[in-house]
């Protein structure tokens, strides 16, 4: 029979008076409940500082900068380095980081740019050095769904505002607004409605399955009223193609094969019925026909034609510097000096070649490249298997590929940032999820070691 010791209430002698054990260890209790409410208190206050984050950006870039910068420091003081570390290799983000690293390294190499231009350079590659952090706080948040609850709310009330500002022209706030575009612009404003109306597709799915049906219809004429403002009020040119590419991923992944043909039908019978009610449709598509055949036939200027001048004149740059590149902040310069004696469309220049691969390719060469490839297909394989976060990363990742064929969207301030939060939460929930797997197994593991030793004493 073991030992079992009494309480040892003898009294401890420190300075002159005089402390029991029981006051020590109640003092020591409690600190560690101070302690533990001052980091849950804490947590709290970087949930409310991501749900302002992602609420405020499709309305407001200075919002949205300054408390994603809050949001990162409040996370700081809580972060053990082991941990990040792991976390970091977990989640693929650490060549997420390594673009932040290469953009400031390719500061040295950039002699024939201004050092404002090459600061300006590495200034859109900041959000990614973050991205640890985010994904740090996220897998120990219970309040992710919270964060993805505000974009959705955030971007269903500039859809009722673009949809009252395309009925009602006059209530646009500003004359350098469209009607349709509350605000910013139609391509960040098209980039965010398309993949809340994509991503709704998982949980409308699983609500059927469920036979929840009433919030899987709420759900559905949600996501059918965003397509419809793409299809009828304001659309970018790039969502014709990225947006058939994410359901056609949605079908394969998540539709049984005897619904799969039957959806592919019902979708372009849908698409037919767009393109013929709707002329926001039929003219945006047109106007790329139109203008893609003007190039090389006519010396016209138009949206179109520069894009393919940038793309030709972004693959002569590289062939110059194909290793490192020309440093970061030189695409202005490089655009510069090809148009130097030159008319019309060839004489046009600008500081984004209006494609990430060839934006990365002047400044950093096949080392830049090699970097962005890397982090996008590195991240694709975390978001493989079932489930809503897996879905969520891989759709917005599929996104950003295929809009970056057209625009440089990590570069840009709300693609790139719907990246960065995106891919940060459904990294972050996926790791949370893993870990609390392992915990449960440990401890059935756990509890049959304390049985069998039960067993053999």
């Amino acid at each position: 029979m073991l030992d079992i010791e009494k309480p040892d209430l003898r009294c401890l002698r420190q300075n002159g008076k005089k402390f029991s054990r029981i006051t020590v260890d109640a003092k020591l209790a409690g600190g560690v409940r101070n302690w533990r409410l001052a980091l849950s208190s804490s947590a709290i206050a970087s949930d409310i500082l991501a749900i302002i984050t992602v609420a405020s950006l499709p309305w407001s870039t200075t919002i949205t900068s300054l408390f994603s910068a809050l949001w990162a420091l409040s996370v700081c003081p809580r972060i053990h380095i082991k941990e990040l570390l792991d976390t970091v290799s977990r989640s693929r983000t650490s060549f997420a980081v390594g673009l932040f690293i290469l953009a400031l390294a390719g500061t040295l190499w950039a002699t024939d740019v201004p050092w404002t231009a090459r600061l300006r350079g590495v200034n859109p590659t900041v959000k990614f050095l973050i991205m640890p952090i985010l994904v740090y706080h996220i897998q120990r948040s219970s309040r992710a769904i919270w964060i993805l609850s505000a974009f959705l709310a955030s971007c269903t009330v500039l859809l009722i505002l673009s949809s009252v500002t395309a009925a009602v022209p006059m209530l646009t706030w500003t004359a350098s607004l469209q009607p349709g575009i509350p605000v910013k612009n139609y391509i960040d404003q098209s980039q965010s409605f398309a993949l809340c109306a994509i991503v709704l597709a998982w949980p409308i799915l699983e609500l059927i399955r469920s036979q929840r049906v009433s919030l899987a219809i709420l759900l559905l004429a949600l996501s059918i009223a965003f397509l419809l403002n793409l299809s009828f009020v304001v659309l970018a040119r790039t969502a014709l193609v990225y947006v058939p590419i994410m359901l056609f991923f949605f079908a394969v992944f998540y539709l049984p094969r005897s619904t799969f043909y039957g959806a592919i039908v019902c979708f372009l019978f849908l698409a037919g019925s767009a393109w013929l009610t709707s002329s926001t449709l039929r003219d945006r598509t047109n106007s790329i026909l139109l203008e893609y055949s003007k190039y090389g036939v006519s010396n016209e200027i138009t949206s179109a034609g520069m894009r393919l001048e940038f793309w030709r004149k972004s693959l002569a740059s590289f062939q110059e510097a194909p290793v490192l590149g020309h440093g970061t902040g030189s695409v202005q310069m490089v655009f510069d000096r090809a148009a130097q004696g030159q008319t019309g469309l060839a004489a046009q220049t600008i500081s984004n070649p209006h494609n990430q691969t060839l934006s990365v390719a002047v400044q950093w060469g096949v080392i830049g490249c090699t970097i962005l490839f890397t982090m996008w297909l590195g991240q694709l394989t975390l978001f493989r298997g079932p489930g809503f976060y897996p879905w969520l990363g891989f759709i917005v990742i599929v996104q950003n590929i295929v809009s970056s064929l057209f625009n440089s969207h990590l570069f840009d301030f709300v693609p790139g940032w719907i990246y960065v939060i995106g891919v940060s939460l459904a990294a972050g929930m996926i790791l949370q999820r893993f870990d609390e797997t392992s915990q449960i197994c440990d401890g059935k593991a756990s509890s049959v070691n304390v049985v069998t030793l039960e067993r053999s004493i």
